[in-house]
């Protein structure tokens, strides 16, 4: 099986040792992606719903970048920073995936990197 690690100017750089995602025959990780400008690297301003926008053109441009995408994530993982943040929060997620949506799990967090509100994983077919 292979393993290919996925690197794309349209997403953020890695703000650790750690891929965009890894890529195996069948499978996407991609991992998690908080709401950085690409071009700058730098926290987006705005609301959870920005923020929670941002995160998902980034979990989208890396997806592309393995030859997946959003329509073929089967599983999400959203880190919230306040849970009272959720309906926000899925009313946005609502518009990356309208359709059948992925499995998804959501849990508040102690604190996120760089002080984001919202960070997001997702596991997709490749």
């Amino acid at each position: 099986m292979s393993r290919i690690a996925v690197n794309t100017k349209s997403a953020p750089r890695a703000i650790g040792p750690y891929s965009q995602a890894i890529c195996t025959d069948t499978l996407v990780f991609c991992s998690g992606q908080i709401p950085l400008d690409p071009t700058t690297g730098a926290l987006i301003d705005g609301d959870i719903a920005a923020q929670t926008r941002q995160v998902l053109k980034n979990v989208h441009a890396i997806l592309e970048a393995a030859g997946s995408s959003l329509e073929k994530v089967v599983k999400t993982t959203v880190f919230l920073a306040d849970i009272a943040d959720f309906a926000a929060v899925n009313a946005v997620y609502a518009e990356f995936f309208p359709d059948e949506p992925p499995a998804r799990s959501a849990f508040q967090v102690a604190a996120l990197p760089k002080g984001a509100r919202i960070e997001i994983e997702a596991l997709a077919l490749a």
